[in-house]
């Protein structure tokens, strides 16, 4: 990524305009590059080449869009260019949409297939913009990368490396509990849905920052392959479950971001990582584990695992009763079927941030979508013999039956809580998102955070 946004004031121009303020785009150029973008330009071509007839070189490049507000106004843009350096024109607002766009529409993952090196790269001339773009675009990168990653080179243990990675990048301190570890320091519901696997399960702690400042905590759900247990996937569900350490993607490139700010926060990073495995020790339908918090849970499906793991590790997150906690996870089908797969669900304790939310999205063009922590639905998790299940009694309302369970390990009198439910994974290629793993939320959720404690 560091390699195609530079820190230049040197570039062929590149030109945004519309359909309808084509003509005037034109009035305002050599006649030159009127006759040629008149003369050469096919039906329903977009992006012209515009040469220097004198010299035969590349004199700037138009872009011909629907709407000059559009956030991914750039994102196939550097894959349709030849070799060279460009920048930008207009607006620091439009510059800053572009570049983003563009950067994230270069996004390549070739660990395991080479791929022909973008060679069209993005000067930036302003100092604070670059930091920023660059900033928010290798987070999103990070998120990419690790959802990509296969599931045998993304265990638990590869998990660790990038905390590892993070924390001497940014001067953090890390810490986790591996294997036997976790039921010595109670995180049994952990210790539980991991033990099967060869992998040891692990909870991965970084903090950071000044320990006076506001406390921050981020959880991620790190279910780094899932079979669904004993209570197997179908070989259609299990296909592409190396996502299902998403929600653990999504914080920890979240926290690059917040950390390459440099926000002042006391950050905190909890990922339960685990491999939910079928082996002669796997837990077992019928089940009953007491969590970290006391509560007792019998397991009705053990593909219902990532809200077991969630659970002690929220207990962990809220016993210091930080100013915010928020937690990613690729939780629900349910939440899918609901909303499709690009347009995370999430739901809040705290009705003045979800709406700060829902309008920094807005703005990003980074969508949410509040779903309901509706508290009727919480007679639908009830046992006979625990004090709750980790399933729902009816397939329906899923993704709030999920929320609601994991909200059963949080004090919102204490702590405001989010919860997102993600897919972590375009399905299709879009402007600027290609096909694989994907972080969403996360640019309105940074303005949100930055909003609130820049500040």
């Amino acid at each position: 990524m560091s390699t195609i946004l530079i820190h230049s004031n040197k570039g062929t121009p590149i030109h945004f305009t519309t359909e309808s303020q084509l003509n005037s785009w034109l009035s305002e150029h050599a006649n030159a590059a009127q006759n040629f973008v008149l003369a050469s330009r096919q039906e329903g071509q977009n992006v012209l080449l515009v040469p220097d007839l004198n010299s035969g070189e590349l004199e700037c490049v138009l872009c011909i869009v629907e709407s000059l507000e559009e956030q991914w106004i750039a994102g196939d843009l550097a894959k349709q260019l030849p070799k060279g350096t460009y920048q930008f024109t207009g607006t620091q607002e439009l510059i800053e949409r572009a570049a983003t766009s563009y950067a994230l529409g270069a996004y390549q993952y070739s660990a395991y297939k080479k791929s022909a090196p973008i060679q069209a790269k993005l000067a930036l001339s302003d100092d604070a913009q670059f930091k920023r773009i660059k900033d928010v675009v290798t987070g999103i990168y990070l998120v990419r990368d690790l959802v990509n990653t296969p599931a045998a080179d993304m265990m638990p243990q590869h998990l660790a490396e990038t905390f590892i990675e993070l924390a001497e990048q940014f001067g953090g301190e890390f810490n986790q509990l591996i294997g036997d570890e976790l039921l010595e320091h109670n995180y049994p519901t952990i210790h539980m849905v991991g033990r099967a696997s060869d992998n040891k399960p692990r909870l991965l702690d970084l903090t950071w920052g000044d320990e006076s400042a506001p406390k921050l905590t981020l959880v991620g759900k790190g279910v780094c392959f899932d079979s669904g247990g004993l209570d197997l996937k179908p070989a259609s569900g299990m296909r592409n479950m190396k996502k299902d350490m998403g929600g653990a993607a999504h914080v920890l490139g979240l926290a690059h971001m917040i950390m390459a700010a440099n926000l002042p926060v006391r950050l905190r990073v909890l990922v339960p990582a685990v491999e939910n495995a079928v082996s002669k020790n796997a837990f077992r339908p019928g089940d009953v584990i007491k969590t970290r918090k006391g509560i007792t849970v019998e397991i009705d499906n053990t593909d219902a695992e990532g809200r077991l793991v969630l659970c002690d590790a929220l207990a962990e997150a809220q016993s210091e009763a930080p100013e915010l906690l928020i937690d990613f996870a690729t939780l629900t089908g349910a939440c899918r079927i609901a909303l499709g797969t690009e347009l995370p669900g999430f739901y809040s304790t705290d009705q003045a941030i979800a709406n700060e939310i829902i309008e920094q999205g807005l703005v990003h063009q980074d969508p949410v979508w509040q779903l309901p922590l509706f508290d009727q639905y919480k007679g639908l998790f009830k046992s006979d013999i625990a004090d709750i299940a980790n399933c729902g009694s009816t397939p329906f309302g899923g993704s709030i039956t999920a929320a609601l369970y994991l909200k059963e390990f949080v004090d919102p009198d204490t702590t405001p809580w989010l919860h997102f439910d993600v897919m972590a994974w375009n399905v299709r290629h879009l402007p600027g998102r290609p096909v694989g793993g994907e972080g969403l939320g996360l640019r309105a959720t940074l303005s949100y955070l930055q909003k609130r404690f820049a500040n």
